[in-house]
């Protein structure tokens, strides 16, 4: 198949959920049932080369075969598709086997959809679902990690457009994620950090840069943290999928229970990238207060908005020595009243490197523009006591209601960042000293406007001279032509 055609095959299971489930739902039962099948199809691939390596000898081939994952006799795909009554069971049971028999890799991976609720998945659905996935093999062989992956990065944008208000929860916007590994420019070896993981799109686009850029990319230390459990279990498989083993994603909340911890103390990273939650109201701001890991080092964020809890979280996890971290966030970080304080202290310590901001709809089913923080934990002798605000909000491409960056808008953007010097209307360097008389607001436009100048233009002065000439003209007007009327 070819990558298209592979596309339509497995976005053709969703279609049938449509009128059965929520849209939003899709994604808790055509991850598993793919990875399901696609576990299935590499491990008799497996057998089967092993067998041919022994020459059809049965016992020396069960000896010999090395699997990514074990199947448990009965919990193979052809023992489901053979089940005609109760199959929401039958493939529950499978996939806990699954599961259980791979413990170190895929405990929990499945998820936990109701397979079992028959008012919401019938007999008759699971087996149109499993006979359509049933006509095409996903092997290595038949399907590579690249092309199945690519695919499988086609399904969370598809469900990403059809799933709504949840979007935002495990997508992130790919092209703003290629601005974003490209600045961090993770190296072979690193480590590489997301704490609001997602479907885990940050971390794996570090990864394929390094592919893209024929590096070692096996060698690259992937972690991260995602509260949703179905969304990290997907986070996994997405890995997966890839061909991406060396990797620890966890689930659970990180400002409550963070997962990464070094004698006690957080891990440090060398690479952090993150599209933490935004304005979330809902969580402990009391423990922040008292926090174990030394998380409040610039102070406590508002119970209202926990931005600046995330924000000192990453910091607090970089490594001392070469520690970067770049975060995508709603302008208002920048400049906001409530966070004055602890942005000033942030500042103060001279770790943010650049401030980039860009264009509207580029947050999923929000209008609002984002913008991307970026900080050093040790910044370079010509960077030291100067922040790169660049004024990026033209640099995108409009469609519908959703926005993208182009080829073009990323090399500016990056090259920019990596020259680290001023244009006009576009970028300005700007000194700690600066940033901290003006209160430490960060806000870009009071840096860089590109707003373009037009020469016709008018001063307030001139316009309304010209507004009070044209008023008395018309009055005169109206004058004229009621005395013409009388």
């Amino acid at each position: 198949m070819t990558q298209k055609e592979l596309e339509k095959y497995l976005w053709g299971a969703a279609t049938q959920l449509r009128g059965t489930i929520d849209a939003g739902d899709y994604k808790q039962y055509i991850f598993p049932l793919l990875f399901f099948k696609r576990i299935c199809d590499v491990y008799d691939e497996e057998f089967e080369s092993a067998l041919a390596e022994s020459d059809g000898d049965m016992e020396y081939a069960a000896f010999a075969e090395h699997h990514h994952f074990q199947v448990p006799e009965g919990a193979h795909w052809k023992d489901v598709r053979e089940t005609t009554v109760n199959v929401g069971v039958a493939l529950q049971d499978a996939m806990r086997a699954i599961e259980k028999a791979n413990p170190d890799t895929l405990y929990g991976i499945f998820g936990d959809a109701s397979w079992t609720n028959k008012n919401r998945l019938s007999d008759e659905t699971l087996i149109n679902l499993i006979e359509h996935y049933s006509q095409h093999k996903l092997s290595l062989s038949n399907i590579p990690d690249d092309k199945l992956g690519n695919a499988y990065e086609y399904l969370i944008k598809e469900f990403a457009d059809d799933s709504g208000h949840t979007a935002a929860e495990f997508y992130t916007n790919r092209t703003v994620v290629t601005l974003m590994t490209k600045i961090m420019d993770p190296q072979p070896g690193e480590s590489v950090y997301d704490p609001t993981c997602g479907s885990g799109g940050l971390l794996l686009n570090c990864a394929l840069h390094l592919k893209e850029e024929d590096k070692e990319y096996r060698t690259l230390k992937l972690y991260g943290q995602e509260i949703n459990l179905i969304t990290s279990a997907i986070a996994r498989m997405n890995m997966f999928m890839h061909g991406i083993e060396e990797f620890s994603i966890v689930r659970g909340d990180t400002l409550a229970n963070p997962a990464f911890l070094h004698y006690d103390e957080l891990k440090k990273f060398n690479v952090i990238l993150a599209n933490p939650p935004y304005s979330i109201k809902a969580w402990d701001q009391k423990a922040f207060t008292n926090d174990p890991y030394g998380r409040n080092l610039w102070g406590v964020p508002p119970q209202g908005c926990a931005d600046y809890a995330f924000q000192q979280h990453i910091q607090k996890s970089l490594d001392n020595d070469n520690g970067r971290s770049i975060s995508l966030w709603p302008h208002g970080v920048l400049f906001r009243d409530s966070e004055a304080e602890m942005r000033r202290k942030m500042i103060e310590d001279d770790l943010v490197e650049c401030v980039i901001g860009l264009g509207p709809n580029l947050f999923y089913n929000s209008p609002m523009e984002a913008c991307l923080l970026i900080t050093k934990t040790n910044k370079s002798a010509e960077r030291k006591g100067k922040v790169l605000i660049i004024n990026a909000v033209k640099e995108v491409k409009q469609e519908k209601n959703i926005a993208f960056l182009e080829a073009n808008h990323i090399e500016k953007i990056y090259n920019n960042y990596k020259d680290f010097k001023e244009i006009e209307e576009f970028s300005k360097l700007v000194s700690v000293e600066e940033i901290l008389e003006s209160k430490g607001s960060l806000n870009i436009a009071q840096y860089v406007s590109n707003v373009e100048n037009n020469e016709d233009s008018l001063s307030i002065d001139e316009a309304l001279t010209n507004w009070n000439k044209k008023s008395n003209e018309l009055k005169e007007s109206m004058n004229e032509l009621f005395q013409i009327l009388n």
